[in-house]
């Protein structure tokens, strides 16, 4: 199958490249620089220029293929109500150019979109409530309503921490903040959950919803159901051999400064029925046992 993915470059999209190629499918990667142009091309990827923001060029990569992958989004959460807005209008295009057509077309989302305190379920639709999952649920809401117009389109919600080697996001930033304040810390009692998945695991995902599911499925890319905050902050502090406080939600604002929303997040999430539809096993190591492995910690 020829694949147009967006993010190809990125931490899991470069990861998708790969599980895409090696089982036979052929990559058409969106390339927003000539460093990016590069990397694909030395991937085994055809290189499709463009970014999230030049509608034009996606929807002539999108009609070009056979199935769409979209991993891309602007992760600069200063400007996060305008880069949602720019996922939505991508995921528009996109699905315009495939209408009709039957074709694969699979989605990001995320399950901390899903309500804070209570297991996530690939059934569970975004709280809206929720000041992220009122920006970045419409995405997901607008994607879905795609499968009446004849694109076989699914969701792949990720969670909080996707993690391995090459990693640059959520834990990177609590190690970094580790690090500058000479604490790894927790909030309260440290028992809201974080689920997880390793990138790999969290790749072959990606293919396999391309490859076989039907359209208007969810799927949930958790391989740990909740892993205690306090127990990642403890990961961390062995691996900086740092101390390991607690902070109260005041002094968590100070401390994780706009990362404390996410430090106190509790969203567990379940992919029982992912795992029974598309036969997904994840086999990768999981987050304490990655963190415990210390590439995270080199700098």
């Amino acid at each position: 199958m020829r694949v147009l993915l967006t993010g190809a470059t990125g931490f899991i999209g470069s990861a998708i490249v790969q599980d895409l190629i090696h089982a036979g499918h052929r990559v058409i990667g969106l390339a927003r620089s000539d460093a990016a142009a590069q990397v694909l091309a030395a991937a085994g990827a055809t290189v499709q220029r463009g970014d999230l923001e030049n509608l034009d060029s996606l929807r002539r990569g999108a009609a070009a293929s056979e199935g769409v992958i979209h991993t891309g989004f602007i992760h600069d959460f200063s400007k996060i109500a305008a880069n949602c807005e720019i996922d939505r209008r991508a995921i528009e295009a996109m699905g315009s150019a495939l209408a009709g057509s039957d074709r694969p077309f699979v989605i990001t989302s995320g399950t901390a979109l899903l309500g804070a305190g209570r297991l996530g379920t690939e059934e569970s639709s975004p709280d809206l409530a929720n000041p992220l999952a009122a920006l970045r649920g419409p995405s997901e809401e607008v994607a879905l309503a795609m499968a009446s117009r004849g694109v076989r389109v699914s969701v792949v919600r990720l969670p909080p921490s996707v993690h391995g080697e090459g990693d640059h996001g959520f834990i990177p930033a609590l190690i970094g903040i580790a690090r500058e304040k000479g604490v790894s810390a927790y909030v309260g009692d440290g028992r809201n959950r974080w689920s997880t998945v390793h990138r790999l695991d969290a790749a072959h995902l990606f293919r396999l919803a391309l490859e076989k599911a039907p359209a208007g499925a969810k799927f949930h890319g958790v391989a740990e159901e909740g892993v205690a905050f306090r127990e990642i902050a403890e990961a961390i502090g062995r691996g900086l051999n740092l101390p390991v406080a607690s902070k109260s939600p005041g002094e968590a604002a100070d401390h994780f400064g706009f990362f404390g929303a996410f430090a106190g997040l509790d969203c567990p999430a379940s992919s029982k029925l992912t795992q029974e539809r598309l036969d997904w096993h994840p086999v990768q190591p999981a987050l304490i046992p990655d963190l415990n492995r210390g590439h995270y910690f080199k700098k």
